[in-house]
C-alpha cells in the first residue's frame, strides 16, 4: 500500500480542483476537496465488537474476528427499492448484523468462480440483493474469516471492496470486483430459505449508483453510491482520551506488562517515558504513544507460519483492548496492510465517525501495529476521543461535489491537535 501525503499537500491540490468548478460552490459554505493517496477502514460497535485477548488466534476451528465492516450498505427489493446507508454507523451495524450471515453463506457455497461482464455486475447491482462496500481493500481470504464463510476455494486471493450478494427466481449469486485488475467475478450459490423476504423490510430511500445517474464524469468513478440530502455533517470535538499515564497503563495491559516493573522519565511538552526491562514507551499530552519492544525475541515455527488473517487479528486484538475503547462515538477500522523485509508487517487502523474518515496527524492513521516473524515489536497508538458538539456544516451535494471532484470522494475530518473539528471533501 503506497504511504498517504502529508495535509498540506492534498489541501494544495485540492485547492487546484475546486477552482475549475467555482461556480458551484456559490450559496454554499462548502469545504475543499482535499487529493489523498492511499486507503482506509473499521471495527463494528466499538465496545463490544472489539473485545478480545491479544496475541495470535488458531484459526483452526475458531473464526477470527472482523477487523472491518462495509462503510456502505445497499439493499435492493424484488420490486427495485434500493436503501442505501453510507453515513449512518448506527443503521449501517444493524443492516450489516441482518444480512452479514446471508453474504457469508453465499460465499461458503459457491461454486467455481468465473469472470463475468460488467453488464452482468450492473444488472446484480439493479436486482434483488445486498451490496457490501469496504473502504480498503480486503484480502478475499481475510473476509472468508471474518464473514465466517469457510469457502472451498479461493480464487487468486482477490483484493476487493466491492461485494453483492443476489437472490432471484432462477437461484442466487455471488459476485465482486478485483480492485487490482477491475474485473468482476461471479459463482452460483445454493439459495437459502427467507432470503428475499428479508430484502423486503427496506425501502426506497433514493440513492443511485453514479453511472444510473447520467452524471459527468461518472465513468471515472461509476459505483460510487450518491445519497440524495446529504449537505449538512456533524462537526467534532476531539480530545486525547486521557492522561498520559491513564494511556501509558491501558497500553501496557494490552501488550502484557501490566505487572511489569519500569523506571518513568519526563520529557518535553508533558511527554512520560517508561522503560522496563522489555520495553520503552513514550505518551504525550495529544494521547499519541509509541511503543517498543526490547526482548531479544526468537521467533517460534508456529509463529513464523502467521499469515495474514492471523496477523491482522493480532494487531486487532491489541487495537481493541486499547485506542477501541476509549474513542467516544467513534469507530476503529482496520486500514492496510505494508510488507517489509524478512517476514515484517505494518498493520494500520484508522478511526472513522459519522461515515467519515479522521485523518490524524501527518501519517494519518489511528494505529500501527509491526509484525516480525508473528512477533509485535512495535506499536504507535493515537488515544483520542471524538463526538459530536451539536454543530453542523454544510458541504457541496454529492452530485455537484462528483462533478467538481472528478471521481470518488469520501468524507474526511483533519485532526492535528485541535479540539474543533469540520468535514469536508476528500478525492479518494
Amino acid at each position: 500500500m503506497s504511504k498517504m501525503r502529508t495535509a498540506g499537500e492534498w489541501i494544495k491540490t485540492g485547492l487546484i480542483a475546486l477552482l475549475s468548478a467555482s461556480a458551484l460552490l456559490l450559496g454554499w459554505q462548502t469545504r475543499l476537496f482535499n487529493e489523498f493517496v492511499g486507503n482506509f477502514t473499521f471495527f463494528g460497535n466499538v465496545a463490544e465488537l472489539m473485545r478480545g485477548a491479544s496475541g495470535i488466534v488458531d484459526s483452526g476451528g475458531a473464526s477470527l474476528k472482523e477487523a472491518a465492516r462495509p462503510m456502505i450498505v445497499v439493499v435492493t427489493s424484488g420490486a427495485g427499492d434500493r436503501y442505501g446507508i453510507k453515513y449512518d454507523a448506527e443503521a449501517r451495524n444493524a443492516v450489516y448484523d441482518r444480512f452479514s450471515g446471508i453474504v457469508g453463506e453465499a460465499f461458503g457455497s459457491a461454486s467455481a468462480w468465473s469472470e463475468i461482464s460488467e453488464e452482468e455486475w450492473r444488472a446484480a447491482l439493479s436486482g434483488p440483493g445486498v451490496y457490501f462496500e469496504y473502504i480498503t481493500p480486503v484480502r478475499l481470504s481475510v473476509l472468508d474469516e471474518w464473514l465466517y464463510a469457510s469457502m472451498p476455494e479461493i480464487a487468486a486471493d482477490a483484493l476487493l471492496r466491492r461485494v453483492v450478494a443476489a437472490t432471484g427466481e432462477d437461484g442466487s449469486r455471488i459476485y465482486y470486483q478485483d480492485d487490482e485488475s477491475g474485473l468482476f467475478y461471479g459463482a452460483d450459490t445454493e439459495s437459502a430459505a427467507g432470503k428475499a423476504q428479508e430484502l423486503e423490510i427496506y425501502s426506497e430511500n433514493g440513492v443511485l449508483f453514479a453511472f444510473e445517474s447520467g452524471i459527468t464524469g461518472a465513468e471515472n468513478a461509476p459505483y460510487m453510491l450518491l445519497v440524495p440530502n446529504t449537505e449538512q455533517h456533524p462537526n467534532l470535538r476531539a480530545v486525547a482520551a486521557g492522561s498520559t499515564e491513564e494511556l501509558l497503563d491501558a497500553a501496557l495491559a494490552a501488550l502484557g506488562y501490566g505487572n511489569e516493573k519500569y523506571t518513568t522519565f519526563a520529557e518535553g511538552e508533558g511527554a512520560l517515558r517508561r522503560v522496563g526491562t522489555q520495553f520503552n514507551i513514550v505518551a504525550d499530552l495529544y494521547g499519541r504513544i509509541l511503543y517498543r519492544n526490547t526482548e531479544n525475541l526468537q521467533p517460534t515455527e508456529e509463529q513464523r507460519k502467521t499469515n495474514e488473517s492471523l496477523m491482522i487479528e493480532q494487531a486487532r486484538a491489541i487495537i481493541s483492548d486499547t485506542i477501541g475503547g476509549m474513542c467516544g462515538s467513534a469507530e476503529v477500522f482496520f486500514d492496510s496492510i505494508e510488507y517489509g523485509e524478512e517476514q515484517t508487517a505494518s498493520i494500520y487502523f484508522t478511526y472513522y465517525i459519522a461515515g467519515g474518515r479522521v485523518f490524524l496527524f501527518e501519517d494519518g492513521y489511528a494505529a500501527r501495529v509491526s509484525i516480525v516473524s508473528g512477533i509485535i515489536t512495535e506499536v504507535e497508538l493515537n488515544f483520542r476521543n471524538y463526538s459530536l458538539n451539536g454543530e453542523y456544516t454544510r458541504l457541496l451535494p454529492e452530485r455537484q461535489a462528483f462533478a467538481a471532484a472528478g471521481g470518488e470522494f469520501v468524507l474526511c475530518y483533519s485532526d492535528s491537535g485541535s479540539e474543533r473539528l469540520t468535514p469536508s471533501w476528500i478525492r479518494y
